[in-house]
């Protein structure tokens, strides 16, 4: 039975991209939507503002216009009024009701017909005018009386117009395509002006995956594209720097695991071909067993950077006597260094400094401190190892400090003393050195115990290493 077939994408290059030309999905939709929608809520506020306004425009112009009427028809009949019936009379209201507007005939205090309201009547009458809007025969209209002599007076009355709000809205249709229309070619060349930057970065970030080290993306206006192609640029930089630093570390990691593993090789095959006597067996396998111990800390500290920052790594911080750790150092120390002509020097308190620590893992700080010491110190120099309390009080947690009399570092040195490697790289070749693990792990270790490492310049004329760690949180809880 054969198994399906799975394509896989060529190494170096980018995946297919997904078609996402569907409304809305891509950046051109999105903003040629969001300018119609503003184009359209533009237009809609501009007719809830402007209708009613144009309408109070409309209503005021017909009562300025039917003043005026009103005027000119209380002129023609003031001296008309009280004969009645007069050709005047007749001519003007005809030309009144042709043009849409009722004419009431007020005489003595009474109205000719009926229709106006009493209010106004009585208004009129008592020799006042009246500009106001009405109900008029059951219907709203604008309304202008003009009071005469004698209780007499004119009022005219026009019905409002009607219709007026959907002929607005009917004229509203012109200016909403048209702003449809514009929002739709804002949109597209918003769009495009948004689309551009962002199509480069992904393209770029696009190589980044590919393996392309030295794209850069232009850096341009506006400032959040500025942000982000600097951000990218920053981040194809820090990739560079970071994989030349690993192919360094690979190779001087390499270089100090085949150093072990050739004086194994070499002497397995003496005995394998048995050049080396029986008298001289023992002796290679004190060295076969030494390189091996070394090949096995090269290991063990791979494994321990590689797990540092894992959350599984262990780690079982306790209250640690920094004077009791300092006492079983100089059990195991002082005789090493005795034996190549090196003087071990031991500075503690008379009293407990106290700290809250792993005591296993601040162990393996100091005896991979002490190493590198040991390894670069001359015979004759001093290594010395001094604890004492960080602060006046026992809360103040405790500072362990390694020092020796070698020949030490440069400022540049002590800014790059903790990377991987750093220093195996520069001195390489000039003087001894380790694998370029054991100050990265330990700087590892003690940021992972809440504490911090620093190195600088000893008296002793070499390197310093100040390692100081939090206190007793039960001790604080007390004293507080």
């Amino acid at each position: 039975m054969r198994e399906p077939t799975v394509a896989l994408p060529v190494l170096g290059t980018p995946p297919p991209t997904v078609s996402r030309s569907r409304l809305g999905r891509t950046l051109t939709a999105r903003a040629v939507l969001v300018t119609c929608a503003v184009a359209l809520v533009s237009v809609l506020v501009t007719a809830i503002v402007a209708v009613p306004v144009g309408l109070r425009g409309v209503e005021r112009r017909d009562q300025e216009a039917l003043a005026a009427q009103a005027r000119l028809a209380a002129e023609v009949l003031r001296t008309r009024v009280d004969r009645g019936g007069s050709a005047d009379e007749e001519r003007l209201i005809r030309q009144l009701r042709a043009q849409g507007i009722d004419a009431y005939l007020i005489r003595g205090g009474a109205v000719d017909r009926s229709g106006l309201p009493p209010r106004v009547v009585q208004r009129v009458a008592e020799g006042r005018n009246v500009s106001a809007r009405r109900l008029v025969d059951g219907r709203r209209a604008l309304v202008e009386g003009r009071a005469l002599p004698g209780g007499n007076g004119v009022v005219l009355a026009r019905p409002l117009a009607t219709g007026v709000w959907r002929q607005v809205l009917l004229s509203l249709w012109a200016p909403l395509v048209a702003g449809l229309a514009a929002g739709v070619v804002a949109g597209l060349l918003l769009a495009r002006r948004l689309a551009r930057p962002i199509r480069t970065a992904a393209s770029a970030a696009a190589r980044l995956r590919a393996g392309d080290r030295a794209v850069r993306v232009p850096v341009e206006p506006p400032d959040e594209v500025a942000d982000l192609a600097e951000a990218l640029n920053g981040l194809a930089t820090a990739l560079s720097t970071s994989e030349g630093r690993q192919r360094e570390f690979l190779l001087s990691v390499s270089h100090e695991l085949r150093t072990p593993l050739t004086a194994i090789r070499g002497y397995a095959e003496a005995l394998a071909d048995g050049v080396i006597g029986p008298d001289e067996v023992a002796g290679t396998g004190r060295t076969v067993l030494a390189e091996a111990e070394h090949l096995d800390r090269l290991v063990s500290d791979l494994l321990a950077l590689a797990r540092l920052e894992a959350a599984d790594f262990p780690l079982e911080p306790v209250a640690v006597d920094l004077t009791g750790l300092a006492a079983d150092v100089e059990r195991t120390w002082s005789g090493r260094c005795a034996a190549v002509g090196v003087a071990f020097r031991v500075e503690a308190p008379v009293g407990p400094v106290p700290a809250y620590t792993d005591p296993g893992r601040i162990r393996q700080v100091v005896d991979g401190l002490l190493e590198n010491a040991l390894r670069v110190v001359p015979p004759g120099a001093p290594v010395v190892l001094a604890v004492r309390p960080a602060g006046p009080g026992p809360t103040a947690g405790g500072i362990v400090e390694v020092r020796d009399g070698g020949p030490g570092f440069t400022d540049d040195d002590l800014a790059v003393a903790f990377e991987r490697g750093a220093l195996h790289q520069r001195y390489r070749g000039v003087r001894k050195v380790g694998s370029g693990l054991g100050l990265a792990l330990a700087a590892g270790l003690v940021r992972r115990l809440g504490g911090e490492i620093v190195a600088g310049h000893a008296p002793e004329g070499g390197a310093a290493f100040t390692v100081r760690l939090p206190p007793d949180p039960y001790l604080a809880r007390t004293s507080a």
